[in-house]
């Protein structure tokens, strides 16, 4: 019998492949806000697995070869184990590695899995219960001792991730969690602040949509599943409906998506989800998405 993370990892595959078939015929728009040069070069630190890819092709689609590759050096340190990588994310390393140069990144900790996150944690280690790291959303990132504060800084000019300095071992943690930053000192890894679904929050794919393409919103650093969301939603001041039946729709795990029907074309607007009685624990009544377009085809496309 298949898990629940499996099924929900599997749906999540399969929403992806089929936006990235659909995406030439759309003539989609450059997708995020901040974007590398399309290629990405990179070794796991811990099981040695490389990886050098141009993900995104000249029309701004993406390669699924490509992101299969660097979701396999990506892979679990401890069970090594295979699981999703944000694109955003693909987006905002490779702008870092730009940034630092060009030389290939040195990924201390990449995908986590969950049981491996509880492993560590178990063992003393600064882990968040809720990390990003368990859903493709994160990674360390080695750089030379005299590289890394020019570099976190740049990284906290860009207002897109969130960005940890880590000077004594030598790393930067990025994520396309909320934008944030922090040091060692002020991380309160050890308070567990995720606790209790308490940092929930939701996260589309992309920055820009095409009039008519379905978004895609998963809700992240949900520690106390399932959550159950309101249908109706807003994007900006207009209200639009979420794929499904019935007044509230479960999410059943970390990482797992609904779906907006129809959205209207906005300019760097959030959608607001509100969440459904019985709350888990400090289950947040509402949550937001980044800001994100929905446009107009490009001319000649």
């Amino acid at each position: 019998m298949r898990s629940r993370a499996s099924s929900v990892r599997s749906f999540a595959d399969a929403a992806l492949a089929a936006l990235l078939l659909a995406a030439p015929a759309l003539a989609a728009p450059p997708r995020f806000y901040v974007m590398g040069d399309g290629a990405l070069a990179l070794t796991n630190a811990h099981t040695d697995a490389r990886a050098s890819v141009r993900y995104r092709k000249p029309d701004d689609t993406y390669d699924p070869a490509a992101l299969t590759t660097l979701r396999r050096a990506f892979r679990s340190q401890g069970d090594e184990s295979e699981g999703r990588l944000s694109l955003r994310l693909v987006e905002v390393l490779s702008h870092l590695q730009k940034l630092a140069g060009g030389k290939p990144l040195v990924i201390t900790s990449g995908y986590r899995s969950p049981a491996y996150n509880e492993v560590i944690r178990d063992q003393g280690a600064r882990a968040a219960a809720g990390s990003l790291h368990t859903d493709g959303l994160a990674a360390d990132v080695a750089f030379p001792r005299p590289a890394l504060r020019g570099l976190w800084l740049k990284l906290r000019a860009l207002d897109c991730c969130g960005a940890g300095y880590y000077r004594a071992d030598g790393f930067l943690h990025v994520d396309v969690g909320r934008p944030r930053f922090w040091e060692p000192a002020t991380s309160r890894v050890e308070e567990n602040l995720s606790a209790g679904n308490a940092r929930l929050f939701a996260r589309t794919e992309y920055d820009r949509y095409l009039v008519g393409e379905p978004i895609e919103v998963a809700l992240h650093a949900m520690t106390v599943p399932p959550v159950r969301v309101k249908r109706d939603a807003r994007i900006g001041t207009t209200r639009v409906e979420l794929a499904g039946d019935g007044d509230c729709l479960e999410v059943p795990a970390s990482g797992a998506t609904v779906r907006v029907v129809v959205a209207p074309l906005v300019e760097r607007a959030a959608l607001a989800l509100d969440t459904c009685e019985p709350r888990p624990e400090r289950t947040p009544t509402s949550v937001e998405t980044n800001p994100f377009d929905v446009v107009r085809p490009r001319p000649g496309k």
